[in-house]
């Protein structure tokens, strides 16, 4: 398990933080020894919103406030790996084709595979811009949310963060 993730599981939103973590140990066990699963990005404030959308090149096509991540709902990934076995991890990869535990399944895709089949979104699937690290709540009746309805949300704070009340 990645330490850095654990605290990043902490700031999504309050009613998540048990599925996320489920989620996320669920998703860490699925890849072999030598990788492991971290969060780049769970809640991210509206200035750290804006700061990627100003970036060259471009990675977001959201400003702060349109983005679900800006709301504690939404996590990116990366892969983690320790390619000459001491531990340290040396290596992130975005690869989507990578097998490092030889299982003749992507390690990449086996981890979106399985944060699919936990009712999470994937950003690779959609049509505009294919956003291979994200991943975001759907609603209980399985439609996304949209940033509109959650900026105008009434809210709650939690350990100093701003959440909308789902």
């Amino acid at each position: 398990m990645d330490a850095l993730t654990l605290q990043r599981i902490k700031t999504a939103h309050p009613t998540i933080r048990e599925k996320l973590l489920k989620d996320y140990t669920d998703a860490n066990n699925l890849l072999g020894k030598g990788a492991r699963l971290r969060f780049a990005y769970v809640y991210r404030s509206v200035a750290e919103q804006d700061a990627l959308f100003n970036k060259r090149p471009k990675v977001t096509n959201a400003k702060g406030g349109q983005s679900i991540h800006n709301y504690g709902l939404a996590f990116d990934i990366v892969l983690l790996y320790d390619n000459d076995g001491n531990g340290t991890f040396e290596e992130a990869s975005w690869s989507m084709i990578r097998d490092f535990d030889k299982d003749s399944k992507a390690d990449w895709m086996e981890v979106t595979n399985f944060f699919k089949s936990r009712g999470w979104e994937w950003g690779g699937d959609w049509k505009r811009f294919k956003d291979a690290p994200h991943f975001q709540l759907k609603k209980p009746n399985g439609t996304s949310y949209r940033w509109q309805e959650l900026r105008i949300s009434k809210t709650f704070v939690d350990s100093g963060l701003i959440y909308p009340i789902l």
